[in-house]
């Protein structure tokens, strides 16, 4: 599930001086994000197509069972995949909004290293290491 920055993209670099989540910084992220939407669209569509082209029934109950198989697998990762592009939108609100690189537990700033390995992170990196250690104990 690509939810890293496209490869096209070049990491930002903050100039000297320059303010967190400027207009150049915030372009930069909706530009990510759009590019990773557009990606999953493309990735939707095909599964869409392929699943059409494959549609065959199989007479041998296990070639039948495998491609049901294999069909199963690809709409669970389609899930995950739309589950992200409503998190995408999500986030680009957030920036239309000028809520975006602040963590929504702390409001602390949440880094451009951070947005960049995660561009719909909306927690600080301290607030989700509490965050994982709580679901870890409520695991248990």
């Amino acid at each position: 599930m690509p939810q890293q920055q496209p490869k096209s993209t070049t990491p930002y670099k903050m100039k000297k001086g320059e303010s967190y989540m400027n207009n150049k910084q915030l372009a930069h992220f909706r530009k990510i994000l759009e590019d990773i939407k557009l990606e999953l669209g493309q990735d939707i569509d095909r599964t869409v197509h392929t699943m059409q082209d494959e549609a065959t029934v199989f007479a041998d109950p296990n070639d039948r069972a495998s491609q049901e198989s294999d069909m199963a697998l690809e709409l669970r990762n389609r899930d995950r995949e739309r589950k992200l592009i409503k998190k995408i939108n999500e986030t680009i609100a957030k920036i239309d909004s000028d809520d975006y690189g602040y963590c929504d537990t702390c409001g602390i700033e949440i880094g451009l290293k951070r947005l960049e390995a995660r561009p719909t992170a909306t927690l600080c990196i301290d607030c989700k290491t509490l965050d994982e250690i709580r679901e870890r104990q409520l695991a248990k």
